[in-house]
């Protein structure tokens, strides 16, 4: 194994990162430094800049822009308070009923938005001041929001899922999105326990159980949002039309609920677009970037060599499994979910198929797994959203953030090792 490449590769990297360069142009720049080991100063500057752009032209990226535009569209558009309302009814009178409206409206929230960003500043704005209300801790409250946040990016329909199936090679991205549910819900779940586990430890209170009625009227103003859900992904499944054609319709279907709301004017739109064509900006120049460093890694044969290496460490799929999972955990503490998947699909997608794992569950393992990271200094991209929102600050956040932590990588694991959870759904439709 030549190892120069991978050294300039990581020492330039991680020396970029630590000078305060943004994360995109780190990727780009230690991409060529690497390519200057084994090629000519002028082929490897031309080689990165087209692959950049390159990394840029598939047709299934063109879903990323539109669901981005349709979460800024609907975090405007008044769902967040009718989803809160029928979470509400449903466990606001079971031990921290507040705790367990976020976490649920975050899931709802998440799957409709698919962004977790957008999910921990509607949540944290909207029930943050209404817990500290209700006596909660501000660092529970916070860590509930930050880490129910992330279900959106499992739960479909959500940006990385199509992200990961460009890096894979092109895993079905309607399979992904049917694959996401079963592990975000468990995720969810698990959260909720530990939430209502520490509400009875510190004595919070509940609210006042809802009558079916309550349930039945909350349900009905929610089914306009949570439509959506039904609109995209049974589209995509029935085959009606593709992800990126999905995207178009989710586009058009929030708009007209904004106004139908009156949420959403027409001077307000401006704004909204360009929210989302500076989040869009941000995320592709990562793509591009990502791209560009993926080829790196190919060129030098890096891939193959961790391949290689970890093969010659243990064949046993669950040790294997444990290994992966504990370096994409160390790799989401430092880097965002979206260079991660497009960098570290290619190096550890070969070995787990080579093991007989489904490229569907491992696009799930993955992301649950970098979901944690989201939630961790000094990169966690949600992690600073909420504590910005409840203007505090990380260190009180830390210590309620460990139990919840706990229920993410048990439910990580759980994902990892019981195939089924993944693969039932996509399997009932035949994908």
């Amino acid at each position: 194994m030549e190892y120069i490449p991978l050294l300039v590769l990581i020492i330039s990297f991680v020396g970029l990162l630590a000078i305060g360069t943004p994360v995109a142009w780190s990727i780009a720049i230690s991409s060529m430094l690497t390519l200057l080991v084994s090629m000519p100063m002028l082929p490897a500057f031309a080689t990165i800049s087209q692959r950049m752009a390159t990394g840029l032209d598939s047709f299934a990226l063109l879903a990323i822009p539109f669901f981005i535009l349709s979460g800024e569209l609907m975090n405007h558009g008044g769902i967040a308070h009718r989803l809160i309302a029928f979470a509400k009814t449903l466990v606001g009178a079971l031990p921290g009923g507040l705790a367990l409206i976020n976490i649920i409206s975050a899931m709802f929230m998440g799957a409709i938005a698919g962004s977790a960003m957008a999910s921990a500043s509607a949540m944290g704005s909207i029930l943050g001041p209404e817990m500290e209300k209700e006596g909660y801790d501000k660092g529970f409250a916070v860590s509930v929001n930050i880490t129910s946040a992330t279900t959106g990016l499992v739960i479909p329909p959500s940006n990385i899922l199509i992200v990961y199936s460009l890096a894979s090679g092109g895993a079905s991205i309607a399979a992904l999105f049917l694959a996401g549910y079963i592990p975000g819900l468990i995720t969810g779940l698990l959260l909720m326990a530990v939430a209502m586990f520490w509400a009875k430890k510190k004595g919070y209170g509940t609210g006042q159980r809802s009558s079916f009625k309550q349930v039945f009227k909350t349900f009905v103003d929610a089914v306009p949002s949570l439509f959506l859900l039904v609109l995209v992904i049974g589209g995509i499944v029935a085959g009606i039309f593709t992800a990126t054609e999905a995207s178009a319709i989710a586009v058009l279907y929030s708009l007209l609920l904004g106004f139908v709301y009156k949420q959403i004017t027409i001077e307000k739109l401006p704004k909204i677009f360009l929210n989302a064509s500076a989040t869009t900006a941000v995320v592709m120049l990562l793509i591009a970037a990502s791209m560009s460093m993926s080829w790196a890694l190919s060129f030098e044969h890096i891939p193959q060599d961790i391949s290689s290496g970890l093969l010659s460490i243990t064949d046993n799929k669950i040790a294997l499994l444990l290994i992966i999972n504990l370096i994409l955990l160390i790799v989401g503490i430092f880097m965002d979910i979206t260079p991660a998947v497009l960098i570290f699909t290619p190096i550890f997608l070969p070995i787990v198929t080579k093991l007989g794992i489904d490229p569907v569950h491992f696009g799930i393992i993955m992301i649950l797994n970098l979901c944690i990271g989201l939630c961790t200094p000094p990169v966690g991209s949600v992690l600073f959203v909420g504590v910005g929102v409840a203007k505090t600050s990380i260190e009180k956040v830390i210590r309620p953030l460990l139990p919840l932590f706990v229920a993410m990588i048990l439910a990580l694991f759980l994902i990892t090792y019981i195939p089924e959870l993944t693969l039932w759904l996509p399997s009932i439709f035949g994908l």
